[in-house]
């Protein structure tokens, strides 16, 4: 009873963030952070990022039947954006950290985010449900990959090659726009849903990642462990 009742020892993990728009993102956030009234604290952004990646699943499979409905794909990606990359720098900023609650409750609604989001857009249409599916399990592979490292390594990697979820969120608000217009593209003679298309190089893509990862990050901790 005695140990259970022991506050149990956690070390922060470091962050690293190098991706194309870092500086200028964290400028930013540092600015809204400082203009964001005390009676919003961080547990409702977010409430307000976990709503906007649910509202851009809802608006995908709306585009079925109304493509202007796309449009609030793009807006519920800037709600998303809005929530979840400020609440943790609100925390920050009002040195008001929670580390173990504050990075479970918001990967636990990052998993289910993605899962609305690409559910969303297979019910849409616009991408056949295998590469949706696939798009999904292959983010959860590199998540998996990105918590096993932060726990082993105590650095936590927030971009990979430059990209960060931010960038993702550009392309995906982009492509959500040309998806109004062009919904099928034509590659070597063939017709090709637009998704479809960049949903494949997209898995290919964090395939990549995940393998180097883990082959970098194995490599590490075997020589850190080495048996004598």
């Amino acid at each position: 009873m005695a140990a259970l009742a022991e506050t149990p020892h956690f070390k922060s993990a470091s962050r690293t963030q190098d991706s194309i728009l870092a500086p200028l993102e964290r400028r930013t956030l540092n600015w809204l952070a400082a203009r964001i009234p005390q009676s919003i604290n961080s547990d409702h952004l977010t409430v307000l990022g976990a709503a906007g990646m649910i509202g851009a699943g809802l608006s995908f499979w709306l585009a079925r039947w109304n493509r202007w409905a796309l449009l609030g794909v793009v807006l519920c990606l800037a709600i998303n954006w809005f929530g979840d990359s400020l609440d943790g720098t609100l925390a920050r900023f009002r040195n008001q950290q929670r580390p173990r609650y504050g990075f479970y409750v918001d990967h636990i609604i990052d998993a289910v985010g993605a899962f609305c989001l690409l559910a969303g857009l297979a019910l849409s249409g616009f991408v056949s449900s295998w590469v949706a599916a696939s798009m999904l399990i292959t983010f959860y592979l590199l998540s998996i990959e990105c918590y096993l490292a932060t726990y082993t390594l105590s650095n936590f990697s927030l971009s990979h090659f430059k990209l960060s979820p931010t960038e993702l969120r550009i392309l995906l608000a982009v492509g959500a726009v040309v998806l109004m217009f062009k919904p099928h593209v034509h590659l070597a003679g063939r017709h090709f849903l637009l998704f479809d298309v960049g949903g494949v190089i997209g898995t290919a893509g964090m395939l990549a990642i995940f393998a180097v990862s883990t082959f970098r990050n194995s490599v590490r901790l075997y020589r850190e462990e080495r048996l004598k």
